[in-house]
């Protein structure tokens, strides 16, 4: 009989165990649904934060501007200089600011600075919100009846889905700047037929795109920073494994929105 049992009990582990991962998938859903509600439903109702939230701009926005900066204009200059042989075979150089203003405001601009963002500042969220959780200061603050999650919470979305837009829009352009370079030093054309060549296979469908992908890569890396940084535990160890499932999330979650949205605005040409 105890023979029998024991067989028992190993088959019905693997059914558990699968049940049990289940079971904490829509667990995990559901915390990351409420949290999200949650944001919405206190972002926007007064007393607003306003101090916290420029602070948190600065953080996310200023503070980012010289890797940007960096990225940006690399690549732009990379992509321009990898993508000249190409068009060089078909005798089409003239289409490259064409090309390269296609490719970096369509795509890599709002893209590399998600990914940017992820890193530096996903990560940046996640290990001060963990490291405030594990030091019981948020719990210290909820006691002293200031509203943590308004003030931890709700300020950083919202500098990201503000800011990382701007920090896009600046990206695609010192992209651009350097693309010129590049275009100027082999071909020797002009800053105003390079700009004129850049923007004129460009439309509005485009730009809304773009834009709108920026917002939802700010708004999901913040989201993800806030939500693993608010609800870690474990100590120091849990400190970091925030910050770096912030990280990995959020990028996770930065190329699952790129497909969506390309797919979706592929559909309004």
């Amino acid at each position: 009989m105890d023979k029998a049992g024991t067989t028992t009990s190993r088959e019905k582990k693997p059914g558990s165990s699968l049940k049990k991962r289940l079971t904490n998938v829509f667990v995990d859903l559901y915390k990351v649904g409420s949290f999200t509600g949650r944001f919405f439903k206190e972002a926007f109702l007064p007393p607003f934060e306003l101090k916290e939230f420029m602070r948190q701009c600065y953080e996310v926005g200023v503070r980012s501007f010289p890797l940007i900066s960096l990225t940006g204009f690399i690549v732009g200059f990379i992509f321009t200089k990898q993508s000249r042989p190409s068009l060089t075979d078909f005798g089409a150089t003239s289409w490259l600011p064409s090309l390269v203003s296609i490719a970096v405001l369509k795509a890599l601009a709002p893209l590399v600075t998600a990914l940017i963002a992820a890193g530096k500042v996903g990560s940046s969220i996640g290990a001060e919100l963990g490291s405030m959780r594990v030091t019981e200061q948020i719990d210290a603050m909820e006691v002293s009846g200031t509203k943590p999650f308004k003030f931890l919470v709700c300020t950083r979305i919202l500098a990201t889905t503000i800011t990382i837009p701007l920090l896009a829009t600046y990206s695609a352009l010192i992209a651009l700047v350097g693309g010129f370079l590049n275009v100027a030093q082999n071909e020797g054309t002009s800053y105003s037929a390079f700009m004129q060549s850049a923007f004129e296979p460009i439309t509005f469908t485009d730009i809304t795109a773009s834009l709108v992908k920026a917002i939802v890569f700010g708004f999901t890396i913040g989201l993800v920073g806030c939500y693993q940084g608010y609800n870690s535990n474990k100590g120091t160890e849990g400190v970091g494994k925030a910050a770096n499932n912030a990280v990995v999330i959020a990028m996770f979650l930065v190329f699952i929105e790129e497909v969506l949205i390309v797919q979706i605005a592929g559909w309004f040409r």
